[in-house]
């Protein structure tokens, strides 16, 4: 089986997961985390090299506030067990998105997490947390304007290399598949550079029930694909 390098997934379907059990949504989101922490190792298990989740979007804080302070506490708790569970498992983390707009004690959680995981070298992880796309390439147009004023950048010389470095993503590969999970079929907001020519799979399974054998069928199916670039086929 050709094993993805890289695999990005939208985390979809923790509510609906807990309605249907008669539970709170925060029940959903905990079992999504859970999954979260299963599907690493999964995914490493199964030689994918980097992983990168969806776990908070920009437009999340619209969700009703007592929901938002719920999953801001599942964040933190999830942050605080991650560092003994990345160095078990020899796991770099890494997060993008706007992090300015996290409380302080988050940040430096965040901070704390990349410096402590940033040799391990096991499976790459990524988090997008209070990420979207859109704001994502405006900052990093910003970024390479500011460096074109400074005299850094010759504006000439900006091309798709340039623009790639200065994204949250820099230097990390761009995803192969992208799965979203709960049956919705839309890239809402997410890595919309990076997905350019990236394979797509969409499941009905809701996230708190993706597990190894959801992922070994997006896998497959991803298999079955064949995969051109300018009208020649890839090989794999």
């Amino acid at each position: 089986m050709n094993v993805p390098n890289h695999i990005a997934i939208i985390l979809d379907g923790n509510g609906r997961w807990a309605k249907k059990r008669f539970l709170p949504r925060n029940m959903g989101h905990r079992a999504g985390a859970k999954a979260v922490e299963d599907i690493c190792e999964d995914a490493w298990d199964l030689g994918v090299k980097y992983l990168t989740v969806y776990a908070f979007s920009t437009e999340n804080w619209k969700r009703p506030k007592d929901e938002v302070d719920a999953l801001m506490k599942l964040l933190r708790n999830y942050l605080a067990d991650c560092i003994e569970r990345s160095n078990k498992n020899n796991m770099r983390v890494r997060v993008i998105g706007e992090k300015s707009a996290l409380s302080q004690d988050i940040r430096e959680k965040i901070k704390n997490l990349e410096e402590v995981t940033k040799n391990n070298t096991g499976l790459n992880f990524t988090i997008a947390i209070n990420y979207g796309s859109r704001d994502e390439i405006t900052r990093a147009v910003k970024t390479i304007a500011k460096d074109v004023a400074d005299g850094k950048i010759n504006p000439d010389n900006i091309n798709m290399d340039i623009i790639g470095d200065n994204l949250d993503t820099g230097g990390i590969p761009d995803p192969d598949l992208l799965i979203r999970t709960s049956g919705e079929e839309r890239l809402s907001n997410f890595l919309l550079w990076q997905l350019a020519y990236t394979e797509f799979y969409f499941t009905d399974v809701l996230w708190p029930d993706f597990d190894k054998k959801e992922l070994i069928k997006a896998i497959e199916k991803y298999n079955g694909r064949d995969r051109r670039f300018g009208g020649v086929k890839e090989d794999n």
